[in-house]
């Protein structure tokens, strides 16, 4: 049965700094945080692909907004 807990969007927000400021590879990150490389990459494909956001604008997003 696979994990479907959520995950937080401050957690959400460290996978993004993680590999939009520090440049960490999915692996790393996904170590870091306790996740699945696929958790890692299904954020950062929607943030940087879907949604154009870079760190800079990530970092200056509430919670509430980077969820919207």
């Amino acid at each position: 049965m696979p994990d479907t807990r959520r995950i937080s969007m401050r957690k959400i927000k460290d996978v993004l700094r993680l590999k939009l400021q520090a440049n960490l590879s999915h692996e790393r990150i996904a170590t870091a945080l306790g996740i699945s490389k696929g958790v890692v990459s299904k954020y950062v494909t929607l943030a940087s692909d879907a949604a154009c956001l870079d760190w800079v604008r990530v970092q200056s997003l509430s919670e509430t907004e980077l969820h919207q």
